[in-house]
């Protein structure tokens, strides 16, 4: 019914979906880090799950609603071409979030956001494996590979946790003219102003449900109207999923991203990007338990060049982030600048080879 309608129609219904993700995608993410607080998850495991959870409904509804009407083109495109729009969004930090002040890596260099950044680098490594499996049976509903995808994720997780406190590394204490205060008081922050204007938890609590509601609706009419656009336009689902609709969909990570620049929690800005690309493949799962098919398999060549691209431009900030380097090329830091080149040269590969 809704590709009956005409462009600017889509276009507006489009735009409408992504202004209510923006607005609530704000709203979710300061109560689910007030929430996260309340109940002492922190940065413990509940509180990294709840997290990457939260600012990627709009993909969660993305996927489900592409597999249930078996559009896994547009469902595979959306998730690996959102981890390389999302690794993009660490540039608009670093330069609307600090500027000429010092480039982002530098701020946030931590031993625990390279971990971070090897944990995306594993996942997505196993999307290229599993891809390569061809076809695989589906046992209990569930892909074989979906599953190692997700144990392996959950695992990263623990490490990474454990790394925060266990970790012999961090008894160097912390580094020259990095942010002072501990990584996540931006959430402590939130929390004890909520407290300070007398927000009730009650209400703290209904606030997220209805911005997630609304987080999820607004994912499905992206899907919706974003598949109806990609036709009208002759562009296909798997670019269209992989820049126009990945670009809408990461509005909550810009958004929270900024809100931790702002608060100067520079290391949280970067490990939630990087929480989010992580959590971004354990969706195939959540597609293959819709569409009843193994879906990874079914990923072109598009979709594991996207896949090599998210990787590179990982790599490039896990270098950041252990050389640290001062030097700022249009307020932005070498590694920033060098990601956006490699982005538009590799958007310019995935044309040509599509």
């Amino acid at each position: 019914m809704i590709e009956s309608l005409s462009l600017p129609v889509l276009l507006l219904i489009f735009g409408l979906c992504v202004v209510v993700i923006w607005i609530a995608g704000i709203k979710l993410s300061k109560t689910a880090d007030i929430l996260s607080i309340h109940f002492g998850l922190g940065e413990a495991l509940g509180g990294m799950l709840l997290l990457a959870i939260v600012t990627n409904l709009p993909e969660i509804a993305i996927t489900v609603s592409a597999s249930l009407q078996n559009n896994l083109e547009l469902a595979i495109g959306n998730i690996l071409g959102g981890i390389a729009i999302q690794t993009v969004v660490l540039v608009v930090l670093d330069v609307f979030g600090l500027g000429k002040k010092d480039p982002l890596t530098y701020r946030a260099a931590s031993l625990i956001l390279v971990l971070e950044g090897l944990l995306v680098i594993a996942v997505l490594t196993l999307v290229v494996l599993g891809n390569q499996l061809g076809t695989t049976d589906i046992v209990l509903g569930v892909s074989p590979v979906d599953v190692t995808i997700v144990l392996v994720w959950l695992a990263g997780l623990y490490m990474i946790g454990k790394a925060r406190t266990d970790l012999p590394w961090h008894k160097l204490g912390a580094l020259p003219n990095s942010q002072k205060e501990m990584r996540g008081h931006s959430k402590k922050k939130k929390y004890d102003l909520a407290i300070k204007k007398g927000t009730s938890i009650k209400t703290v609590i209904l606030v997220f449900a209805v911005c997630s509601l609304f987080t999820l609706i607004a994912g499905v009419g992206l899907e919706e109207s974003g598949s109806a656009i990609a036709k009208q336009i002759g562009m296909t689902g798997v670019i269209f999923g992989a820049t126009i609709l990945a670009a809408a969909t990461a509005l909550p990570e810009v958004s929270t991203g900024l809100a931790s620049m702002k608060l100067k929690d520079y290391q949280m800005a970067v490990s939630d990007i990087f929480g989010g690309n992580a959590f971004l493949p354990v969706l195939f799962i959540v597609a293959t338990v819709v569409s009843g098919k193994s879906v990874l398999p079914q990923a072109h060549k598009t979709d594991i060049y996207l896949t090599a691209l998210a990787v590179l431009l990982t790599i490039i900030y896990i270098f950041g982030l252990i050389f640290r380097p001062r030097k700022q090329l249009l307020w932005m830091g070498i590694d920033s600048f060098l990601v956006v080149i490699v982005y538009l040269i590799g958007l310019l590969g995935l044309f040509a080879i599509s």
